[in-house]
């Protein structure tokens, strides 16, 4: 019985190996791309001691006002 026949050259099968080595894989579907949550400016009335109180610590007063509604309508993601 012969030995199986080889098909390309030593140097045909060494680069096969290198690009298969080094090439970026193929990816199987496109990535969705994730649409960040915009914010939207609305006019909203609040008790003054309310307002004093998330702004006594200083600028981002309105980012932990934000945060303290999602807190309160259970939207925080643990």
């Amino acid at each position: 019985m012969r030995p199986p026949r080889r098909t390309g050259s030593a140097l045909d099968n060494a680069e096969a190996a290198f690009k298969a080595a080094t090439s970026k894989p193929v990816e199987t579907a496109p990535k969705a791309k994730i649409i960040p949550e915009g914010k939207e400016m609305v006019s909203l009335r609040l008790d003054r001691a309310v307002l004093e109180h998330f702004q006594d610590d200083g600028p981002g007063w309105q980012d932990r006002i934000n945060d303290a509604l999602r807190a309160a309508a259970g939207l925080d993601e643990v």
